[in-house]
C-alpha cells in the first residue's frame, strides 16, 4: 500500500496558538476600540446630562436701576394763524388762536384751563404780530377778558374736548367764543389784535395718549 500523499504544509506553532486562543491580541484590540468608544460616549453623555439638571437659583434683593424723565411745564402762546373766524365787539364773543407746547418726551393730555379775573384785561395791538401797542385800547382799558371768567383767579374751566399735546411737539387749537368783550369796550380797540391776559394754570396730565390732530378746536363752555 502506498502512502497518501498530503500537500498541506504542518501548522506552525504560531497558527496552533491563535487557532487555541480566538481572543488573540489583533481581535482583542478592535473589540477594546469599540468598548472605550462607547464608554467615552456613555461618558460624555452622562457629563452633559448631569450639567442641564444643575439648578441654579436668584440671590433674594437681586434688581435693577431705572429712572424717570424730568417734567417740564407746557408754554401756551398767542399765534395768528388760523386767524380767528369769530371777532369780537361790544357785548360779543370772539375766538382765541393759542399753540400749546409740550417739551417732554411724553405725550401731555389737557383738560382745561385756569382763568385769571374778569377785571384782568387783554392788551391791544395794531397788528397780529402783537409788537405794536394799539393807542387807548391797553390792558387797563380794554375790557377784553376771558369768557367765563370770574371775580375769583384761577377758577378751573373744562374743555369740551380733551386736548393731547404728542412728546416734544405742539398743537394749534383755536379756542371758540373764549373771549369776551364788554359793552364798555372804547372805540379806540375796533380793528385791534389782543394778546389775552396769561392763564394762572392748566389740568393736564403726562403720559400715554394719541396726539391731536393740529390745528384743532376747542372751547370751555362755562
Amino acid at each position: 500500500m502506498s502512502d497518501t500523499h498530503n500537500d498541506s504544509q504542518p501548522e506552525s506553532a504560531v497558527d496552533v496558538s491563535r487557532r487555541s486562543n480566538p481572543l488573540r491580541p489583533s481581535s482583542w484590540s478592535r473589540r477594546a476600540r469599540v468598548v472605550s468608544a462607547f464608554l467615552g460616549a456613555a461618558l460624555v453623555g452622562g457629563a452633559v446630562y448631569g450639567a442641564t439638571n444643575w439648578i441654579v437659583g436668584l440671590n433674594s434683593g437681586s434688581s435693577g436701576e431705572g429712572q424717570s424723565a424730568t417734567v417740564s411745564n407746557l408754554t401756551i402762546s398767542a399765534i395768528a394763524t388760523p386767524a380767528a373766524s369769530n371777532l369780537l365787539y361790544p357785548g360779543g364773543n370772539g375766538d382765541v388762536v393759542v399753540t400749546i407746547t409740550n417739551p417732554n418726551p411724553f405725550p401731555v393730555t389737557l383738560t382745561g384751563v385756569n382763568l385769571p379775573t374778569n377785571t384782568t384785561y387783554a392788551a391791544g395791538f395794531t397788528t397780529s404780530a402783537l409788537t405794536t401797542a394799539q393807542t387807548g385800547c391797553s390792558s387797563t382799558t380794554s375790557d377784553v377778558i376771558w369768557n367765563y371768567s370770574t371775580a375769583t383767579s384761577g377758577s378751573a374751566h373744562t374743555f369740551t374736548t380733551a386736548l393731547t399735546v404728542g412728546a416734544n411737539s405742539s398743537l394749534t387749537a383755536t379756542m371758540t367764543n373764549d373771549a369776551s368783550m364788554t359793552t364798555s369796550a372804547p372805540a379806540a380797540c375796533e380793528n385791534t389784535y389782543f394778546s389775552m391776559s396769561a392763564f394762572t394754570g392748566v389740568a393736564a396730565t403726562g403720559g400715554a395718549g394719541t396726539a391731536t390732530t393740529s390745528p384743532t378746536t376747542d372751547a370751555w363752555t362755562s
